[in-house]
C-alpha cells in the first residue's frame, strides 16, 4: 500500500489553496441559510465576497466563550448546527460545557489520513483507550480507524488490569489514546507478569507526547505518532514519518491570529490557531481553538505538501489540558466560591514519572486535615481529575492573575 493516503497528500500548495477557497462562497451562503446562529453571526458578511484568505480574515473569530453563551441561550447548539437529530447520529458534551453533534458521514472527524500516516492499515486490530463517556474523544479516532478498515476494541479509560487482559487476548497491533496511558498499561502488564509485545504503533493525542516518553516507547518496539485534535473540529493536524512538525489536515483552513484579535500574524509568528471546516452538520468558520501554534516554512521531508504547524505550543488563555482533559480557570473560580475561608487558588501542572500531576495550592484560614480532604474531593468533583491539595496561609498566594500554571517542559 502507498505511503500516501491519496493523491491530495502530494498536490501542489496552490491547487490545495484554490480548492479550499473555491468552496467558501457557496458554503457560507448555505450556512447562513440553514443555521440561525450563523445567520446572526455572519449577518454583515456577503458570502460571495469571501474568495481569498484576506477576505476570510474579515470575518470575526468565533471563540468558545461566545459559542457557549449562545448554546446556553438557545440549547443545545445555539443555532450553529445544520439539519436535525436524524442527521446527527450522536451528540456529545465536552468540558465547558460545549455541546457537539457527530454527523453520519464516514470518518466525520477526518482522522483516517492521520492514522494512515502513522502506519495504521486495513486489517489492523486497534486498542482504543480514549474515553467514550459523554465526550467525543473515543469516537473521533474510532470512526477514523474503522473507515480505514481497522477493527477497534473500545477500551475507554481506566480499569487498567482489564485492559491488560484484553490486550493479551486480542493482541492488537496498534494503540490509540493519551500519551501517558499506554505506559500505564505496559507497566501494569509487567507488574502482572503479562507480556504485551503485539503493539507496534500508536497514535496519541489529548496531551503532549514528551520526547523522553516517545523514546521509551521506541525502546519497547512501538513507533508513536501524535495528532492534534479537538472535540469541535476533529483531527486538525498530524505527524508523519518525518517527525518534523505537524501536517495540517485536508478539507480545513488553518490561520494563526494574534491572541485576542481577529488579525492573522506574520508567517512563523506564534499566535492562536483558528480553523474553518466544511462540515455539513457542524460547520465552524474561523473558530478560535484557544491553542497557540505557528506555521512552519517549506514542506515536509516525507513528501506531503500540506501546510505544517509546530504543533501545540500552549494556550492563549490559562486553560490547560491535563491527562487529556481541559481544566479551565472558570472551574477554579467555582471552587473558590464554594468556601468563604479560601481567598485564592493556584493550580500547577507538572510531570512525575512520565505522568501529569496537578497540585492545587489553597490559600485559606482553615488549615485542618478535614478541610484538605474536602478540597481534594471538591477538586476531583469539579475537574473530574485527581490532584494533590496543599493548604497555605490565607493571603500568601501572589495577586498576579495566575490561576493555572503549566510547569511541564515541552522541549
Amino acid at each position: 500500500m502507498s505511503e500516501f493516503f491519496d493523491e491530495r497528500d502530494c498536490q501542489s500548495a496552490s491547487a490545495r489553496n484554490a480548492a479550499l477557497l473555491s468552496k467558501l462562497p457557496s458554503f457560507l451562503a448555505k450556512v447562513k441559510q440553514e443555521a440561525s446562529g450563523w445567520a446572526e453571526f455572519l449577518k454583515d458578511v456577503d458570502p460571495a465576497s469571501i474568495t481569498s484568505r484576506e477576505d476570510l480574515a474579515r470575518i470575526p473569530v468565533l471563540r468558545k466563550s461566545h459559542l457557549q453563551a449562545c448554546q446556553t441561550a438557545h440549547p443545545p447548539f445555539g443555532g450553529f448546527v445544520m439539519g436535525d437529530a436524524s442527521q446527527w447520529g450522536r451528540v456529545f458534551m465536552s468540558p465547558g460545557p460545549i455541546w457537539e453533534p457527530q454527523g453520519l458521514a464516514a470518518d466525520p472527524w477526518r482522522g483516517a489520513r492521520a492514522l494512515h500516516a502513522a502506519g495504521f492499515r486495513a486489517g489492523d486490530i486497534v486498542h482504543n483507550a480514549f474515553a467514550y463517556h459523554m465526550t467525543p474523544g473515543g469516537f473521533i479516532l474510532d470512526e477514523s480507524a474503522r473507515a480505514l478498515g481497522c477493527a477497534v476494541f473500545p477500551a475507554g479509560v481506566g480499569n487498567t488490569e482489564a485492559q491488560v487482559e484484553a490486550m493479551a487476548m486480542m493482541r492488537p497491533v496498534a494503540y490509540m489514546g493519551t500519551p501517558d496511558y499506554l505506559k500505564v498499561i505496559l507497566d501494569k502488564a509487567e507488574s502482572m507478569g503479562v507480556q504485551l509485545d503485539s503493539i507496534k504503533k500508536a497514535m496519541v493525542s489529548g496531551g503532549a507526547l514528551f520526547p523522553s516518553l516517545r523514546e521509551e516507547y521506541k525502546a519497547r518496539g512501538i513507533e508513536t505518532y501524535q495528532c492534534y485534535a479537538t472535540a469541535d473540529l476533529g483531527v486538525i493536524a498530524y505527524e508523519s514519518s518525518a517527525l518534523d512538525g505537524m501536517l495540517v489536515n485536508e478539507d480545513i483552513i488553518v490561520e494563526i491570529v494574534r491572541p485576542g484579535t481577529d488579525e492573522p500574524v506574520a508567517p512563523g509568528e506564534v499566535g492562536e490557531l483558528v480553523v474553518s471546516c466544511f462540515s455539513d452538520v457542524y460547520p465552524l468558520i474561523r473558530f478560535g481553538t484557544g491553542d497557540l501554534s505557528a506555521v512552519m516554512e517549506g514542506t515536509s521531508p516525507c513528501g506531503r505538501t500540506g501546510m505544517r504547524i509546530k504543533g501545540w505550543m500552549g494556550r492563549a488563555d490559562q486553560r490547560c489540558k491535563i491527562k487529556g482533559m481541559f481544566v479551565d480557570p472558570a472551574q477554579m473560580n467555582v471552587l473558590l466560591k464554594r468556601y468563604d475561608s479560601v481567598d485564592r487558588l493556584r493550580l500547577s501542572v507538572s510531570r512525575v514519572d512520565e505522568q501529569d500531576v496537578m497540585t492545587l495550592q489553597v490559600a485559606t484560614s482553615d488549615q485542618t486535615e478535614a478541610f484538605q480532604k474536602e478540597m481534594s474531593e471538591a477538586l476531583r468533583d469539579v475537574t473530574k481529575l485527581k490532584g494533590v491539595v496543599n493548604l497555605v496561609p490565607a493571603g500568601s498566594l501572589p495577586n498576579d492573575g495566575q490561576v493555572i500554571v503549566d510547569e511541564r517542559d515541552y522541549s
